[in-house]
C-alpha cells in the first residue's frame, strides 16, 4: 500500500464516563464534510464475529487473561476485515477504542504483565509487515474518576462488568491511559472532558484540522 494512497486512522480513548463516546458521531459528520470517506467503527466489536465476542466480553465473568486474549481475537479480526481494507481504499477509520484499551483495562485496570500485551499488539497489529496497522491519531478524553462515575451513575443505565469495576480499578486505567499518552507524544492528544461540550468540539476541530482533515 502506497502511503500517499493511505487513510488515516482514528482512535478515540478514555476511562468509562469520560464522554469519548459522544464525541464520535460528530468528529465523523465533520471529516465527512471536509471530503472524506469515514468508516466508523468500535471494539471490542467492528465485525459480525467482534460483535458476539464483544457480547460475552461485557457481560460474562472471565479470567483475566482469558479477556485479553479475546479481546486481541476480535481485534486481530477488525483489524484484517474492516480496518486495514479501509484505509488500503483510503478511507479514513474512526473507531471508538483500540489496543491502548488493552493496554489501560487489562495492563493498568487488571495489571496484567504488560510485556504480554506488547506482544500480542506487535502480533495482532502486523508488526514487522510492511505496513503495521496502527493508529495515526489517538484521542485520549480524560477526566477524574469520580466524575465518570457520577456521569455513569446519572445515566441511568445498566453498567457492563467493567463499568461495575471498584474505584481503584477505575483510577488504574486512568493513570495507564495517561501513560500511554505519555510514552507517544506524537500520537496522543488530551483533552479535558470536564470541559463544556462547545469547548471540547473546538479542541476537536483544532486537532482534526491540523492532523489534515
Amino acid at each position: 500500500m502506497n502511503d500517499t494512497t493511505r487513510g488515516k486512522f482514528i482512535t478515540l480513548e478514555g476511562i468509562d464516563g469520560a464522554g469519548k463516546s459522544s464525541h464520535v458521531a460528530w468528529i465523523v459528520d465533520f471529516l465527512r464534510a471536509r471530503g472524506k470517506t469515514i468508516v466508523s467503527t468500535r471494539e471490542p466489536g467492528g465485525t459480525p464475529l467482534g460483535e458476539k465476542l464483544r457480547e460475552s466480553l461485557l457481560s460474562e465473568a472471565m479470567h483475566a487473561e482469558t479477556e485479553t486474549l479475546l479481546m486481541f481475537a476480535a481485534r486481530r479480526e477488525h483489524i484484517a476485515q474492516r480496518i486495514y481494507p479501509a484505509l488500503e481504499r483510503g478511507d479514513w477509520v474512526v473507531c471508538d477504542r483500540f489496543s491502548d484499551a488493552s493496554h489501560a483495562y487489562q495492563g493498568g485496570g487488571k495489571m496484567l504483565d504488560r510485556r504480554r500485551l506488547s506482544v500480542l499488539e506487535q502480533w495482532v497489529h502486523g508488526e514487522g509487515s510492511s505496513q503495521p496497522c496502527e493508529p495515526d491519531l489517538t484521542l485520549l478524553f480524560d477526566v477524574p474518576c469520580e466524575v465518570a462515575r457520577q456521569r455513569i451513575a446519572l445515566a441511568g443505565r445498566h453498567l457492563d462488568r467493567f463499568e461495575q469495576e471498584e474505584a481503584q480499578f477505575h483510577d488504574r486505567v486512568r493513570h495507564a491511559y495517561l501513560d500511554r499518552a505519555q510514552k507517544f507524544p506524537g500520537r496522543f492528544r488530551v483533552l479535558d472532558g470536564e470541559a463544556s461540550l462547545d469547548a471540547v468540539r473546538a479542541q476537536l476541530e483544532k486537532i482534526l484540522v491540523d492532523f489534515g482533515a
